[in-house]
């Protein structure tokens, strides 16, 4: 039988290295720049992930974590300040920042049963109590989609595709993208 916290604790550690991959020989510019009209960008990615990570599996279940997030003290996270590196927070700061939150959370895994109670002080009054299990789940989803979109973004920047980039060279992929785009094109 899978021992399903060890399951979903190994898909969120995947999640969170393929986010990190992403950052891989990105230069300060290219690691904090929207390419996309929402403004997604790298770092914010990061930075975002860092807070959700404290939140629900450090914070919520009575667990103290190891860093104070200007952006959650002063409430600009719900004007979108976790989703862009500020000039003065370093791709550094930002990475090992991640890493701690990532390092609070695996502790917090490892001590606690899945049916450990947790309370998400953001949620709706009445509806915050929940358990580590449901917010394990809800973080390896929250990771899985953000890392999805680093992808993309990483994309974007230098044509560094996901993982199956290695599969094909640039003519076979530009034969394959333009077979896509040809089936596109019927509904115009």
């Amino acid at each position: 039988m899978t021992d399903l916290k060890a399951e979903l604790h190994a898909k969120l550690r995947e999640s969170r290295a393929l986010l990190l991959s992403k950052l891989d020989g990105l230069s300060e510019y290219d690691l904090r720049r929207p390419l996309v009209p929402s403004g997604t960008n790298l770092l914010g990615l990061v930075k975002h992930l860092a807070a959700v990570e404290y939140v629900y599996l450090t914070t919520s279940l009575g667990r103290p974590k190891a860093d104070v997030l200007a952006w959650e003290e002063d409430g600009s996270t719900w004007e979108g300040a976790d989703m862009w590196a500020l000039p003065s927070e370093s791709s550094e700061y930002l990475v090992n920042l991640y890493k701690r939150a990532c390092a609070s959370g695996d502790e917090t895994i490892a001590a606690l049963d899945l049916d450990a109670p947790a309370e998400v002080p953001h949620w709706k009054e009445g509806h915050r109590a929940t358990t580590l299990g449901v917010l394990l789940i809800r973080m390896v989803d929250e990771t899985a989609h953000h890392a999805g979109h680093a992808d993309i973004v990483r994309e974007l920047i230098d044509g560094q595709g996901g993982s199956d980039h290695d599969l094909m060279d640039d003519s076979s992929w530009q034969t394959f993208t333009s077979k896509i785009q040809e089936a596109a094109n019927t509904f115009k």
